[in-house]
């Protein structure tokens, strides 16, 4: 009785794709879970990517798959990561999301546990607002949000600045995008794939045992 989490991201430059990893490694520590990695197709032309530099910055994450939205179908557990624009989203996200409306017509989504992560260039560049902005779709997917508790001790950290917040965990980038995450960061992002996928675990058995 295996448990399928899904970590489905968008990275720019490679910060979000670092945050995954952890989050993948966190969701690997439960055992009978299935741990799927995949990005969200890009929206950028080609030619800026290639001008702002971050074509040689994804080289490193290249090797993960580009995702459908009917992979989700197969799924216990979904755990978005999103770079944030404007204190939303990024619009590679959005536009994913919004092409699962089959899902929404079929409730193919209906009990499939959820969950997001974050990155932004500045402290207050809209961490928390961006995972909240994040739920809304998710619910009208009939989805159930997790996200972290305080039992994460890290969260409250205060001997550095640091992303992560109960909507779930969160990197800080720089403006000039120099900045790399955290070793507490990482350990949130941790944190939060192994507590997601112990509830998705749990939700399966309490079905399929009825």
């Amino acid at each position: 009785m295996r448990t399928r989490v899904h970590i489905v991201f968008y990275s720019m430059y490679g910060h979000l794709y670092a945050m995954a990893e952890k989050v993948a490694e966190g969701a690997r520590e439960i055992p009978d879970t299935e741990v799927i990695l995949s990005q969200v197709p890009e929206l950028v032309p080609y030619a800026v990517l290639e001008k702002s530099g971050a074509l040689a910055a994804r080289e490193r994450f290249s090797h993960v798959p580009v995702t459908e939205v009917n992979d989700l179908r197969k799924d216990d557990a979904i755990i978005f990561g999103t770079p944030t624009r404007f204190g939303n989203m990024c619009a590679q996200m959005k536009n994913f999301l919004d092409q699962t409306g089959a899902l929404w017509a079929e409730g193919a989504l209906i009990g499939k546990v959820a969950s997001v992560f974050v990155g932004t260039a500045t402290q207050h560049g809209g961490q928390e607002t961006t995972a909240l902005t994040f739920y809304p779709p998710l619910l009208h997917q009939g989805m159930i949000i997790v996200g972290v508790p305080y039992s994460e001790t890290r969260l409250t950290t205060l001997d550095e600045v640091t992303g992560g917040s109960p909507y779930g965990a969160g990197t800080l980038s720089g403006s000039d995008g120099k900045r790399q995450p955290t070793q507490n960061e990482l350990a949130i992002a941790k944190f939060q794939g192994r507590h997601v996928a112990q509830i998705a675990r749990a939700l399966k058995r309490g079905r399929e045992t009825g």
